[in-house]
């Protein structure tokens, strides 16, 4: 009997077992933490910055030789809220299908367009992202809920990526982004990313943009163009560019970065940034910025930061 209750057991313990250790499941974040002097046009001060820090999720499990489930839940960490009201935020939340056909994926994902920025924004979740300048025409830096996205495998270099996002009620439209892309984004397996995009109804707008990025030896130059349009009864037009340089000293990192918009009727924006990051290891940096907002219409803003960045 007793045998036959420890058989038991092994056997429980082996059939439970073997669905789990066929999951894949990592569990990743970044902690991005800034202390600094801003002046957002009424004087400066001091505060302390989390800059999207976040954690999640991800894998998938191989249902055969052919098919995968993959699905990915993250959220945003803001470690400098009193409150912690407002402590946690949803990203990229999905569930979908890889396999030889390319990958389907359901659920809260960034568009299409906004993959097509790669890696290009040297100033990304600080002060000076490229959606903070472009906020005010429509800036194409989305993450829609109830969005299907198909990303075709890379064929010679090319990646197709489509999103539709449904129109979730009666008298709404469905929106669409799209986005062709060649390269690497991180410039490893490529010395050469571009990409062409365009988003039709996307939160109001229609919005195309092309981007380009390229490794030439330790310097990495990029530049950005995006032209955008409302699609409501009262039309807001702007158009805008980016131009930025990175170039690597060891374990630092100098960057520069120039952004430009220019709305109709004649209302610009311009930013400028400067930075450096240091390598304490290959998940961790220190980094420093000064970031300056030209505006047009509003006072102007500056920022000046210390930082350091912990991947996980």
């Amino acid at each position: 009997m007793k045998m036959a209750k420890t058989a038991l057991a092994v056997s429980l313990v082996t059939l439970f077992a073997q669905p789990v250790m066929a999951v894949d499941l990592t569990v990743y974040g970044k902690a991005n933490v800034t202390v600094q002097s801003s002046d957002d046009g009424d004087g400066s001060f001091t505060e302390i910055k989390s800059n999207a820090s976040r954690f999640g999720v991800k894998g998938g499990q191989k249902l055969d030789d052919e098919l995968s489930v993959v699905y990915k839940m993250e959220w945003q960490v803001d470690v400098s809220d009193e409150s912690g009201e407002k402590n946690l935020k949803s990203r990229n939340q999905y569930v979908g299908l890889n396999g030889s056909f390319g990958e389907v994926l359901i659920g809260r994902n960034d568009t299409a367009l906004k993959q097509s920025q790669g890696k290009i924004d040297l100033f990304n979740d600080l002060e000076a992202d490229i959606k903070t300048l472009w906020k005010a025409g429509g800036n194409g830096e989305n993450r829609m809920g109830d969005s299907i996205t198909y990303k075709t495998p890379k064929m010679n270099g090319f990646q197709f990526i489509g999103t539709v996002i449904a129109e979730d009620t009666k008298d709404a439209d469905n929106g669409y982004s799209a986005a062709l892309l060649f390269g690497d984004s991180k410039l490893k397996k490529s010395k050469i990313f571009a990409s062409f995009a365009a988003d039709s109804d996307v939160k109001g707008y229609d919005i195309m943009r092309a981007t380009v990025q390229s490794k030439l030896g330790d310097i990495k130059l990029g530049a950005m163009y995006q032209t955008q349009e409302s699609t409501g009864e009262v039309k807001y037009e702007s158009d805008g560019y980016a131009l930025n340089a990175a170039y690597g000293l060891g374990k630092a990192t100098l960057k520069a970065q120039y952004q430009s918009i220019d709305f109709d009727g004649g209302d610009n924006k311009n930013v400028v940034s400067v930075g450096v990051d240091y390598k304490l290891a290959k998940n961790t940096k220190l980094f420093g910025f000064y970031s300056t907002f030209d505006n047009d219409s509003s006072e102007d803003e500056s920022y000046l930061g210390l930082g350091i960045e912990y991947k996980f």
